[in-house]
């Protein structure tokens, strides 16, 4: 590995820290604004586009075009009576849902707006904050935020509560390995985990072009890890009433509702960083000399972040929830094994790169639309069949019985079926 090649792997973070103390609160409280009016805004479009999608109207009574709603809800949240059942387990109780938010907001700290800017005479990049393993802390603490709703639903003492906590805690756990696994890739090209490094690095070529499988990876585990449809079993309404937040009313339900939507910008931002040039311009927009440059960035980074908001309303609208057992085949049989597969196709890609050949970009291009082929091939022949299996009529004489534990975890029969142990019953 030559000179050239390891100076890549470091990114320059000597303009962070040098901020005044009124400036470094001025970014947070700016950062906060920002998280803040996004989550009010984003609840309305979403209301809005999905009733749209339903040919409904969607919001419309307060405000003109129903523009306050979200800040009416906001107000009726916060006067209703905040409602403690008995038998909970009070400390954990009240300290769950800020072990949710508060994790989803820090995680924001290290993501970049845009580039360095002069602030009344300070010279200072549009960023709180960045450390040489960022994106390692994002994880970090977006990890900790799951603790929230499993100690939710511990404490509420309840049944489906508790069911939603444990589902999440699996969950958690699934797709956070293929999480993780999506972004070598980047580090191995990047040659940093800085997220201004890593956004440094993408200024000729965008990384979602050269590591689209690491991308396809990330964006159905960042659908997973906020437990958003089609991946919303924590809390899915047809099984476990409201799951993990069952038992709270007022503001402390507002704030799970406020950290899941904090986590859905905060993914929406990590994946426009990592593979969409974090706040470089699109084409043509980049042809520009001054497009990247001065405040204007920002402009292009919130509309990126905004076009992965809509992927969220437009699956919510559109995809059905899956059932758990097809939830865990996804994450465990298909999205880790892919992962480890493309690293290893990136390795000997950059590895070969260091020793000096020239064909990366050609050769990730390929490898990456094989592989990402390839994944959608095999998703679709999975779904064709489970569909064939789920229409299919038994024929005259055919043994309809089944074993509903067969599997591990109980399943509810398939039309034209009948459970073995009912039969037997019915047969005693």
């Amino acid at each position: 590995m030559n000179e050239d090649t390891l100076a890549v792997g470091y990114a320059d973070l000597s303009l962070f820290g040098q901020d005044p103390v009124w400036l470094v609160v001025a970014k947070a409280v700016a950062v906060f604004a920002f998280l803040v009016l996004t989550v009010l805004v984003a609840i309305l479009v979403e209301r809005k586009i999905i009733a749209w999608m339903q040919m409904r109207l969607g919001p419309n009574r307060v405000g003109p075009w129903g523009l306050l709603q979200s800040l009416a809800d906001g107000v009726k949240l916060a006067l209703k009576e905040g409602i403690i059942p008995k038998g909970v387990d009070k400390p954990l109780y009240l300290l769950a849902p800020v072990i949710a938010v508060v994790p989803a907001i820090m995680a924001f700290a290290v993501i970049p707006f845009g580039p360095d800017v002069s602030i009344l005479g300070n010279q200072t990049p549009l960023q709180l904050t960045d450390l040489p393993v960022a994106v390692l802390y994002i994880l970090a603490v977006t990890s900790v935020g799951v603790y929230g709703i499993v100690l939710a639903g511990w404490s509420s003492g309840s049944t489906y509560p508790l069911l939603g906590g444990l589902r999440s805690t699996a969950q958690v756990i699934s797709y956070e390995i293929a999480m993780a696994l999506s972004f070598v890739g980047v580090f191995l090209f990047a040659g940093t985990m800085s997220t201004s490094g890593i956004v440094a690095a993408q200024e000729g070529t965008w990384y979602v072009f050269l590591l689209l499988p690491s991308f396809l990876i990330y964006i159905t585990s960042m659908v997973g890890e906020t437990n958003r449809a089609p991946f919303d079993l924590p809390e899915a309404e047809g099984e476990l009433v409201g799951g993990f937040h069952t038992e709270y009313s007022s503001l402390r339900f507002a704030m799970f509702m406020l950290a899941e939507y904090i986590n859905m910008v905060t993914v929406s931002a990590l994946a426009t960083t990592l593979f969409f040039g974090g706040w470089r311009a699109p084409f043509p927009f980049s042809m520009w000399e001054g497009a990247n440059t001065g405040w204007l960035p920002v402009l292009w980074f919130v509309l990126k972040v905004w076009g992965f908001l809509f992927v969220f309303i437009w699956l919510r609208a559109t995809l059905p929830r899956l059932r758990y057992d097809q939830f865990m085949n996804l994450g465990w049989k298909i999205l880790i094994p892919v992962s480890l597969a493309w690293v290893m196709v990136v390795a000997t890609v950059r590895g070969f790169y260091n020793a000096g050949y020239d064909a990366q970009t050609l050769t990730l291009v390929v490898a990456g639309f094989t592989l990402a082929a390839i994944i959608l091939i095999a998703v679709w022949f999975r779904m064709k069949g489970a569909r064939a299996q789920a229409i299919r009529v038994p024929v005259a004489g055919e043994d309809t019985r089944f074993d509903p534990m067969a599997g591990g975890f109980p399943v509810p029969p398939l039309p034209g079926q009948t459970s073995a142990q009912a039969e037997e019953a019915r047969n005693a």
